[in-house]
């Protein structure tokens, strides 16, 4: 019998165990698989909701003044809608980003989902490496990549710096350095 267990760190992190007949301990099925989304917490509906307000008092505002004579008001009340509409829908989108690491003895495996696209990248456990490259400026996020036989592979670009470094740490300590390979426990 299988079952999920999660850990959270903003992101969500799952190891496959299964039982065994006699209730003893849990049993690991040699694969880790922690799955990897952007925190989107703006519906659909609400963003529809938002955005009718929105428009409903701006194009107001815009169409009383163009009443009294400033016409030159409501086509940049228009065109402030269409930038919200704009940004609202690329806000939508990035829901349907996410990643999957999946470790198992021999390999990671990271894939990559994108709304029209869908990326795979293997690497050999044994040789890869995590490495958490500090940013070049301040203003800018550190990077996570799983390095290995010169290809290289970001993952976690939308996470928040601590989730991040939480997650360097989480996959550093299943991958260790080149030539070991630590136990999955």
């Amino acid at each position: 019998m299988q079952r999920a267990l999660a850990l959270l760190y903003h992101c969500f992190f799952q190891r496959l165990v299964a039982d065994f007949p006699n209730g003893g301990k849990p049993w690991v099925l040699g694969m880790l698989t922690i799955q990897l989304a952007p925190n989107c917490s703006l519906t659909s509906h609400a963003a529809a909701l938002l955005f009718g307000a929105i428009c409903v008092v701006s194009l107001g505002i815009a169409g009383t003044f163009a009443a009294f004579g400033l016409w030159p008001v409501f086509p940049f009340a228009g065109l402030e809608m269409l930038l919200l509409g704009w940004a609202l829908v690329l806000s939508l989108r990035r829901r349907h980003y996410s990643q999957t690491i999946v470790v198992t003895e021999e390999r990671i495996a990271v894939e990559t989902r994108f709304p029209k696209q869908h990326e795979h990248v293997e690497f050999s456990r044994h040789w890869a490496q995590v490495k958490l490259r500090d940013a070049d400026t301040h203003l800018h996020p550190s990077r996570l990549t799983i390095e290995s036989h010169g290809r290289s592979y970001e993952v976690g670009g939308f996470l928040t710096e601590e989730e991040r470094r939480a997650l360097a740490r989480r996959l550093m300590r299943l991958v260790g350095r080149v030539d070991e390979s630590p136990s999955l426990d």
